[in-house]
């Protein structure tokens, strides 16, 4: 079974997405800003990791990837980061912070299920 860790500021889209995968074959954990899905990521070891870029706290989503990509221990741990910023630039961003995948929210369910589909088969 592959773990996902959550993370969003907000309960309700936690939820949103939570409800999304809770039919897939997922152990599901969830953070609620950057500096505790660095430390949850540390202790769970999850293969995937759907971050918002935008939280609050001393730690926005782009620099929480970057720190989970730059963790030897967490090498395999797939980045998907989400955010209702959608320009090229911002897409750019992320993806040199070292996501995996983008999705501009709001996003479908069925994208969501594809893009850790696409990952997962990569693993």
């Amino acid at each position: 079974m592959k773990k996902i860790l959550i993370v969003d500021d907000h309960a309700d889209i936690r939820r949103l997405i939570r409800m999304t995968l809770e039919f897939e074959d997922y152990e599901i954990h969830e953070a609620a800003n950057g500096d505790s899905a660095l430390e949850r990521a540390l202790i769970l070891q999850p293969d995937f990791v759907l971050m918002d870029v935008m939280m609050p706290g001393g730690m926005d989503g782009l620099e929480a990837c970057r720190r989970i990509r730059a963790e030897p221990s967490l090498r395999n741990t797939h980045v998907i980061l989400l955010s209702a910023r959608g320009q090229a630039q911002d897409k750019e961003a992320g993806l040199k912070a070292g996501a995996h995948d983008y999705l501009v929210k709001p996003f479908s369910p069925l994208r969501l299920i594809d893009a850790l589909a696409s990952l997962w088969l990569v693993d």
